[in-house]
């Protein structure tokens, strides 16, 4: 009986997507703000779709969640423009009169 590692790998690539998506979303919405949230979707869109496809179950799941963690990054885009308002995070000075 061999030990089975698809759960494992596909949680780690879950929390390592996720991870690399805080930082993704800071950064767009610092140096370009909200203009480009449909980028994500498009891309979402479409990792979502090809992982329908896709008949290996990691790099489906992979697929998946890494479009959905575009599709949500929509939100998290428009929230960081929020707690960019707030104070919470730095505001660009180059981009000072969007706020």
């Amino acid at each position: 009986m061999g030990l089975h590692f698809t759960g494992i790998v596909i949680a780690i690539s879950c929390f390592l997507i996720i991870g690399l998506f805080h930082p993704i979303v800071i950064k767009t919405e610092y140096y370009t703000g909200t203009r480009y949230w449909w980028v994500f979707l498009l891309v979402g869109l479409a990792c979502v779709v090809a992982a329908l496809f896709i008949g290996n179950a990691v790099v489906s799941s992979v697929l998946g969640i890494f479009g959905a963690s575009c599709l949500w990054s929509i939100k998290e885009l428009f929230e960081q423009r929020d707690r960019v308002k707030k104070g919470w995070f730095p505001m660009n000075p180059k981009r000072r009169s969007e706020y």
